[in-house]
């Protein structure tokens, strides 16, 4: 069964940082492109980043030069580091691989839910 777990998210003060982390299963992780999504209240959820199996990293001009998106595939885990966080980053962030192992709910995690704020 495909399932990807999230995790680290939570509130923070613009400015600051936090490292999110997706663990996969079900899947041979190493051979997938990965990425990470987030969502906001009322919008569609959207890639931010995203890594190829070979390591090649991408970003959505909005996190560039703050984001760093890296993958541990003898872990199966991914991660984002996050910093210079600002309001506009507040969201749902997901994982799944790139793109979307399926467009059905029951393929997406709960999610870690990120919030900037003073």
């Amino acid at each position: 069964q495909v399932q990807f777990v999230e995790s680290g998210g939570g509130l923070v003060q613009p400015g600051g940082s936090l490292r999110l982390s997706c663990v996969a299963s079900g899947i041979r992780f190493g051979t997938y492109a990965m990425g990470w999504y987030r969502q906001a209240p009322g919008k569609q959820r959207v890639l931010v980043a995203s890594i190829t199996s070979g390591g090649t990293t991408g970003y959505t001009v909005s996190v560039l030069d703050r984001f760093t998106i890296s993958r541990d595939n003898a872990k199966n885990t991914m991660y984002l580091q996050m910093n210079s966080l600002r309001p506009e980053g507040s969201a749902v962030y997901y994982c799944n691989t790139d793109p979307p192992w399926s467009t059905r709910n029951d393929y997406w995690g709960q999610g870690t839910q990120v919030t900037v704020s003073s």
